[in-house]
């Protein structure tokens, strides 16, 4: 049997449509964002897939967005798996910065390094602020790709790979950056080349699995 991995990035938030970087700060989707998780369960629907399992994040707007699918695919009752690991990655001090106003504070070029390397670090946050749905010293002051992608692929590897393994049908719905690391780690990706992929919110992104993934396809 051929295992369907269906990967989605969340629908719009206030700090998408705000421009803002977001990283952990925990933002609700905008009604736009209801309406493009509405249509992806719609275009799944579509193509009559059926689910095993759904992972996401901690953060409401993946969860938002996984609850409205799975509803929309009449599937509710499906099991949803929620970790930390599949957050966004973590804009250390930028967090809840309009990004026009970052480029013009630290510069065009890095603001673009910032955002699209694999490796640049963020600036840093002085503290983290305790956060109950976090364990203690889990919460970063700040991460890069790479950081992102250290703390999901285990994650990745001991949990929701054996599932496709074993033939199940699984939805992740997470964030761009997190979903830019798996994409990155499954297609073999390489850290220069990483810069170049784009995940938009909403999109539904389908591989297939057997022994090995498929081409990424996007569903319409």
């Amino acid at each position: 049997m051929v295992a369907k991995l269906v990967l989605v990035r969340h629908g719009e938030s206030t700090a998408n449509r705000d421009n803002e970087f977001t990283g952990w700060t925990d933002v609700p989707l905008t009604a736009k964002g209801k309406t493009q998780a509405h249509q992806v369960g719609q275009v799944l629907s579509r193509y009559q897939l059926t689910l095993d399992n759904v992972y996401t994040s901690y953060l409401q707007r993946a969860i938002i967005t996984a609850y409205i699918i799975m509803d929309e695919m009449q599937q509710a009752w499906v099991p949803i798996n929620k970790t930390w690991r599949l957050n966004e990655r973590h804009y250390g001090a930028l967090r809840g910065l309009n990004k026009d106003s970052a480029r013009e504070k630290y510069g065009v070029n890095q603001v673009a390094l910032w955002r699209r390397s694999y490796t640049a670090i963020p600036p840093l946050l002085e503290q983290v602020n305790p956060n109950r749905r976090y364990s203690v010293n889990i919460e970063p002051r700040g991460e890069s790709l790479k950081m992102a992608s250290d703390r999901l692929i285990p994650y990745w590897t001991s949990n929701i790979l054996p599932k496709l393994k074993a033939g199940q049908n699984v939805l992740m719905v997470a964030h761009g950056s997190t979903l830019r690391a798996l994409i990155k780690y499954i297609e073999d990706i390489s850290d220069d080349d990483i810069d170049g992929l784009e995940i938009g919110n909403g999109e539904p992104i389908l591989y297939e699995y057997d022994t090995n993934f498929s081409e990424r396809h996007y569903l319409k």
